[in-house]
């Protein structure tokens, strides 16, 4: 008589590895979107974290990883923060060469 063996554990899919340029997207995008309100120069780090998200958002779709929603965070936020750090910007300077 044999012994019944016991029961393989369910491993299930491998979980999906997440894109690390819309990692780094988000990150520079949400970065570059808070230094332009202190320094506006700065709003070209958010505009690379938006270019970045392009980057990403396309790789993912031939790739298949995970990372959409960041892709597309990086993207909003990394343009929104260029075009805020702009006008901030053009604004310091209006200012600044008002005053001479």
């Amino acid at each position: 008589m044999s012994t019944p063996s016991a029961p393989q554990p369910y491993s299930g899919a491998a979980p999906k590895r997440t894109n690390s340029m819309a990692v780094t997207s988000i990150c520079l995008a949400g970065g570059g979107f808070l230094a332009s309100f202190l320094i506006g120069i700065l709003c070209l780090v958010a505009l690379a974290g938006g270019i970045l998200g392009f980057i990403a958002l396309n790789k993912i779709k031939t790739t298949g990883e995970a990372g959409r929603g960041l892709a597309i965070a990086g993207i909003v936020v990394g343009l929104a923060g260029f075009v805020i750090g702009g006008i901030l910007y053009a604004l310091s300077l209006v200012v600044t060469f008002s005053m001479m």
